[in-house]
């Protein structure tokens, strides 16, 4: 699950990802159908679909299979529509969540992610209900390698046009407006930094403090059943909750 920008959120999704890479390759494809179908299928002219070869990567997706994705989508734009959509609502203990999906199915989705707010104490809410509680902004995760130096970090980071940066014991977070992700990400995969994820995001304004057991599980079933679902790319709250609620396995 993705939640407020904690490096324990990004390896806990990343080890979803490796458990089940499948269903995480499947995701991405369904993101380079998009980029392909807004931009076309060369990434050098299509910035959308080279930040989603990048996230492809930092998800270890082999080259064949993006190019595969990449022509696959190029060639059956004309049979397969899918759409992007937000849905937005409360979890239990009041937590707000954004769902970020890609379909080629919209009932099929609504019906779903419904049925899992209600079976697990949440409610779905209308567009807007908690959209206004994040802020949109690119995130690149950098490996923190051995010697690497915040105070130089931060200054690279800035040089090539983000907002901030965070250190952390194995990585730096580095933010960026949306409209300066791309070039932002580049410029410092061009100084040799690993990205171990970089991707749009959503951020919390405020966090919402949750500790009571009965709650927290409801809350954790309903984040594992949106994200095991295939038309969910990604699954945002602002819960500050224990760590063990947020493990890497």
């Amino acid at each position: 699950m993705s939640g407020h920008s904690k490096w324990a959120n990004i390896k806990h999704k990343k080890g979803k990802a490796d458990a089940a890479r499948g269903k995480v390759f499947t995701k991405i494809g369904r993101e380079i159908a998009i980029a392909v179908r807004e931009g076309g299928a060369d990434p050098s002219s299509n910035g959308k679909l080279r930040d989603v070869i990048a996230k492809a990567k930092t998800n270890n997706m082999p080259n064949d299979n993006i190019s595969r994705s990449i022509k696959k989508a190029a060639g059956e734009m004309g049979n397969i529509t899918y759409e992007e959509i937000l849905y937005e609502g409360y979890a239990a203990g009041g937590l707000a969540v954004i769902v970020e999906c890609v379909t080629d199915n919209r009932n099929r989705t609504a019906s779903d992610i419904r049925h899992y707010f209600d079976k697990f104490g949440g409610n779905l809410g209308a567009t807007g209900s908690v959209g206004w509680m994040f802020e949109r902004k690119g995130l690149a995760v950098v490996d923190r390698k051995p010697g690497m130096d915040e105070d130089a970090m931060m200054m690279m980071a800035l040089e090539a046009g983000a907002s901030d940066m965070q250190a952390l014991e194995d990585a730096f977070e580095v933010y960026t407006e949306v409209q300066d992700f791309s070039a932002v990400r580049e410029a410092l995969e061009g100084r040799g930094c690993t990205f171990l994820s970089a991707e749009l995001t959503r951020v919390p304004q405020n966090l919402t403090a949750i500790d009571d057991p009965e709650t927290l599980e409801k809350i954790g079933k309903l984040l594992d059943a949106l994200d095991d679902m295939e038309d969910v790319q990604n699954v945002y709250h602002n819960g500050d909750l224990p760590e063990e609620e947020e493990e890497d396995d």
